[in-house]
């Protein structure tokens, strides 16, 4: 094998793969891992590290001479400043003992503890972001909600109302039409949108379709229009929601890779919040998401109750109640600082500099995540010189590193559809009159519902990274599936009074309880982190694409499985869903919980027989013999072998490891990878066999 080479200003290590009947020569398969750089082809495990780690001073302040003046940045205060911002990104835990003229002064060490000790003191600036991406993500949640109440009048007032199979697909496609609009065209929007606009820009553009669509539909006079403008709407929609521009973290702040989401709105809304947001407060800020969409789904509902008693208009303003979040999205929007990720990818450093001196508390650190970006988009350069939009997304499902993890995202995203909470969302006014229960009452029941949503969204923001994500749905699924069976029992109480009404809804609500903190959150968040760099945009785009697109079949549907299993029927029904969703989790989705980029390389190279073999064999009798027979001693068999992370080390000499956290790397230190068929490790990340 060729000695690598060493690119000028980026440091990737190779990794080394040991050669073994399983594992042929990467040359004979036309992978070699001889670069330096990798090649999309060439590295189908990302192997991608800090991109600055082993490199010699020397060539490193030559380096950064040589940015600062390709990109005027070089006045001797700047070229001062952002050689220390080199040494710092680097190595991040030196910063206490650099010496010499790169010695860090008290402040500008006090600014880099904070980013640990105190995560949210931040800019005003970033307060204004994150402000503005919390009404984008309201925006979200209430133009889901409008139609809810309204299903109850429009289908009349246009004349679909009737209980013929054509009035009821009718109704049953205008529901699902943003979603449509969504699955089909916003979710593709989203990168030539950006590309070309910038994340504020974007954001703009989607904010108009969330808000012109919108006046429209409640001024539509007959089906048609509606239809067509609920189809606009979904392209602001969808264009938040899918593409996943991805960042690298940088390794002083946390272990966990992160990424940045999604289209138009469910796209470029997260994105915005991410590149612009330190990586010690991106997590919470992503997930955050989740819960602002949950504050106007019950917006949404408060909207719906609001107006109800308004006559034969009420259903025009519960659809128009939605462009309500939509004005101060398109108002607010320019008052915050573009993405420095975005202008640097444009070659506008200074600018970059300059929205990064907004968004960061100190100079060093503008200048140090200034470089580090700049490092990381050299790789990104150099991934995907060869590659095209179209043939990235082939690989999906031919490269079976990525493979895998297609899979793995596919599967919690089309949970979120079978496990029935969009049967909520969208008709659960018509379900609980349907139920018995007169229309006032109905949308009275859907705002508890809209209520307990939203609380229990808070828990997420702790749960999302304490847990897991696959010890949450596992957990989760399964109290979703009774708790919809309970409620599909309960509609059999005899009578239409308020016992019936308190039976059905309560355990919707518990139902709701369940789904905010496990299958809300998790879907967007697992999709967004299991993919490789060079994969990771299409990679969204697949994922939002079809979760959105199931949206749309099940909400073109359920009018007609309503009108023929009755609403016990359709309990039932996505209770036995929910079940096969458990079982699909199992076998199919690996846990990320706080994995470093090598770290989910190394699990998604692990076959999917392998894997499922494994929850068969140890994980599902561990589990019976803990659990349920209550044996203490049993031990779990590992089946991956982790190192431990930089990140893990930089915690402790920063003080703040707890020993939970020590007993946990002790533990990565000693597993041990059980399977021997098709899992040979070569170091960190490196999985060998097939699929």
């Amino acid at each position: 094998m060729a000695e690598p080479t060493e690119p000028k200003s980026t440091g990737i290590e190779p990794v080394d793969v040991p050669l073994t009947e399983k594992n042929p020569s990467r040359v004979e398969k036309g992978h070699n891992h001889a670069d330096a750089i990798p090649d999309l082809n060439e590295n189908l495990e990302a192997k991608i590290k800090n991109p600055l780690a082993g490199l010699p001073r020397e060539t490193l302040f030559s380096n950064v001479t040589e940015f600062c003046n390709a990109n005027s940045l070089a006045a001797e205060s700047d070229l001062h400043l952002f050689k220390k911002a080199a040494l710092i990104a680097q190595d991040p835990a030196s910063y206490e003992t650099l010496s010499g003229e790169y010695a860090l002064d008290e402040t500008e060490k006090e600014v880099l503890r904070n980013e640990v000790l105190h995560k949210w003191r931040v800019p005003k600036a970033l307060y204004m972001t994150i402000i503005t991406c919390s009404i984008g993500a309201a925006v979200q949640g209430w133009d889901q909600t409008g139609s809810n109440g309204a299903n109850l009048s429009f289908p009349k007032a246009l004349g679909i109302g009737g209980d013929s199979q054509r009035d009821t697909y009718l109704v049953g496609l205008v529901n699902a039409a943003p979603y449509i609009g969504s699955a089909f065209i916003g979710c593709w929007l989203s990168d030539p949108v950006n590309y070309y606009f910038g994340r504020r820009g974007a954001i703009f553009f989607s904010a108009h379709f969330c808000l012109w669509p919108v006046i429209g539909s409640a001024f539509s006079r007959t089906w048609e229009q509606l239809l067509v403008n609920r189809l606009l709407m979904g392209i602001g929609m969808g264009a938040k929601a899918s593409s996943g521009n991805y960042v690298l973290m940088p390794p002083f702040h946390t272990n966990l890779v992160l990424t940045d989401w999604l289209t138009l709105k469910l796209h470029v809304v997260p994105i915005f919040a991410a590149e612009n947001s330190p990586a010690a407060i991106r997590g919470a800020l992503v997930m955050s998401w989740q819960l602002w969409t949950a504050f106007g789904i019950l917006a949404g509902t408060v909207a719906n109750v609001a107006v109800a008693k308004t006559g034969d208009i009420s259903w025009r303003l519960q659809l128009g109640s939605a462009f309500i979040p939509a004005v101060p999205l398109l108002i607010l929007i320019y008052f915050c600082p573009e993405s420095p990720r975005w202008y640097m990818k444009k070659g506008r450093y200074q600018e970059a500099y300059k929205s990064l001196l907004k968004l960061r508390n100190h100079p060093l650190q503008a200048a140090r995540d200034l470089y580090y970006i700049q490092a990381q988009l050299e790789i990104e350069k150099a991934i995907m010189r060869q590659s095209t939009y179209a043939k990235r997304f082939v690989e999906l499902f031919t490269i079976p590193r990525v493979r895998r993890a297609t899979l793995a995202a596919f599967t919690v995203m089309i949970a979120q559809q079978m496990c029935g909470i969009n049967i909520i969302a969208f008709y659960s006014t018509t379900i609980f009159r349907d139920s018995g229960i007169d229309e006032f009452n109905s949308l009275l029941a859907s705002f508890g519902f809209g209520l307990v949503n939203f609380l229990f969204a808070f828990p997420a923001l702790y749960t999302i990274d304490t847990f897991g994500r696959r010890s949450l749905l596992l957990f989760t699924f399964p109290n979703m599936a009774w708790s919809l069976l309970a409620a599909g029992l309960c509609t059999l109480i005899p009578g239409t009074g308020q016992g019936r009404l308190a039976a059905v809804a309560l355990f919707v609500y518990i139902f709701g309880a369940f789904y905010s903190p496990g299958e809300g959150p998790v879907p967007y968040a697992y999709s967004a982190e299991v993919f490789p760099l060079s994969h990771r945009e299409v990679g969204m785009a697949f994922s939002v694409a079809t979760c959105l697109f199931f949206a749309a079949v099940l909400s073109i549907t359920l009018p007609a499985i309503l009108a023929s299993l009755h609403v016990i029927g359709v309990f039932c029904l996505y209770a036995g869903f929910n079940m096969l969703a458990l079982v699909m989790i199992f076998f199919w989705v690996p846990e990320t919980k706080q994995r470093t980029l090598e770290e989910l390389d190394y699990i998604f190279a692990v076959p999917t027989r392998v894997f499922g073999r494994y929850q068969l064999r140890e994980a599902l009798p561990y589990f019976v013999r803990r659990w349920v027979l209550w044996d203490r001693k049993v031990e779990l068999r590992p089946l991956y072998q982790m190192d431990i992370v930089a990140s893990d080390r930089l915690e402790a000499e920063r003080g703040e490891d707890s020993e939970s956290a020590s007993v946990e790397r002790g533990e990565k230190e000693k597993a041990v990878a059980v399977e021997k068929e098709g899992v040979k490790t070569g170091g960190i990340g490196t999985v060998t066999g097939s699929s």
